[in-house]
């Protein structure tokens, strides 16, 4: 499994990936394989306010329903509405097609909180 390099982490499986003033925020590809087959995705909408650390929409599997949590505070600018009609784009491509919100920070140093793909990679190695 790879994780890609240019990216940032939560300790919730999201990954962050910065574009000028804003994030694209997905879920990791260890997420998705821990979850198994994704068959809807419920997300938040344009215009709403994230809170870091709280839930913003789920993810449901044939396993299970899983939160999704803001990696970052901030106002939702783009959903990826792709989901609505392809979830399994979660499964597939995680870190291209299965993006699920573009946020613009209120804090852009909540950012540096964020682990580095080492770090990450640390964290959810198998023991």
């Amino acid at each position: 499994m790879t994780t890609p390099k240019d990216l940032r982490y939560s300790e919730e499986h999201e990954w962050v990936k910065v574009e000028g003033e804003k994030v694209r925020v997905g879920i990791t590809h260890f997420a998705q394989s821990e979850l198994g087959d994704i068959v809807f995705v419920e997300l938040p909408e344009v215009g709403d306010e994230l809170t870091a650390d709280e839930p913003f929409g789920s993810v449901e599997s044939v396993k299970t329903v899983s939160e999704l949590y803001a990696p970052v505070s901030g106002k939702v600018v783009e959903v990826n509405e792709d989901l609505n009609d392809s979830p399994e784009f979660v499964n597939e491509s995680p870190y291209e097609k299965a993006w699920m919100v573009v946020i613009e920070p209120s804090d852009s140093s909540e950012i540096d909180n964020l682990m580095t793909a080492e770090q990450y990679e640390e964290m959810t190695k198998e023991d």
